[in-house]
């Protein structure tokens, strides 16, 4: 089954918020990239003011993920050593948890862990062989993510093609594997990604196409300019309606759903012949 997977990369926890009110009806699934600036230039929520005490009411069930009752999460860790932090999102209440392979010495030690606790993720990025990560594959991880841009970190960089055969190639060596793509995915690249054996499709822009609010500013100028420095608590309001967002998810599950018939069609004609 092909997945839909709305990509955040929110700045502070009322964006996070928002952005996954104006989905929640229509995916099973979201997906939050966070960035601490040791992977990548970026710096993101919780890893901003204040972010760490709305990271403390999570992990501590004082509060939940925004509408959790909704939606699934899981998150993408860009940053070292996740192993310091996995168990933190893990009692945050996310259900996947992505781990880039060039970022820790210990993901081996972490699938023996956490196995069964919650679905582990490896991402893949483009200067990576496929053939480095067949052992966390082998050791238990639960699917495979690749990185469909070289830039990471960034919503909207360009797409890089490189990709479709390391999906394809991945495909061949594990025919059941869920595979993610993360990056660059749009609605002229969506269908090829798809080709070429993703069944898990991460959107970010090409979902929440209005530049966020916070796009351009200074990470360390936010808590001036925004109070986040203040703890959070959930609103229990509806959030703002982002008919745009809405109408990109829903343009992605029909693509998905075309995609699924002509391979069933195909399948069939095959079967016939």
């Amino acid at each position: 089954m092909i997945e839909i997977i709305p990509a955040v990369m929110p700045q502070s926890f009322q964006e996070l918020e928002q952005k996954i009110g104006s989905v929640r009806r229509r995916v099973k699934t979201v997906h939050l990239d966070v960035m601490d600036g040791t992977v990548t230039p970026s710096v993101n929520w919780p890893f901003v003011p204040g972010g760490q005490e709305e990271m403390d009411k999570l992990t501590s069930g004082e509060v939940g993920l925004p509408f959790w009752k909704d939606v699934n999460y899981e998150v993408d860790l860009m940053v070292q050593n996740p192993e310091e932090s996995f168990a933190e999102w893990v009692n945050a209440g996310f259900h996947r948890i992505i781990v880039h392979v060039e970022t820790t010495q210990k993901l081996l030690s972490l699938i023996k862990e956490w196995k069964g606790v919650v679905e582990i993720g490896v991402a893949i990025g483009m200067e990576t062989n496929n053939e480095d990560v067949y052992k966390y594959i082998d050791a238990g991880a639960d699917f495979a993510q690749f990185m469909g841009i070289f830039q990471i970190g960034f919503q909207g960089n360009p797409f890089d093609s490189r990709v479709f055969e390391k999906i394809s190639k991945m495909r061949q060596v594990y025919p059941q594997l869920p595979i993610s793509v993360d990056g660059g995915v749009s609605l002229e690249t969506a269908p090829k990604l798809l080709e070429a054996g993703a069944d898990r499709l991460v959107v970010g822009s090409a979902i929440f196409k209005k530049k966020s609010e916070f796009e351009g500013i200074d990470t360390s100028m936010l808590s001036s300019v925004y109070d986040i420095g203040k703890s959070v608590e959930i609103s229990d309001l509806e959030p703002a309606y982002d008919r745009g967002a809405d109408e990109a998810v829903i343009e992605f599950k029909k693509l998905a759903s075309d995609f699924s018939e002509k391979t069933l069609l195909r399948s069939s004609y095959a079967g016939q012949a």
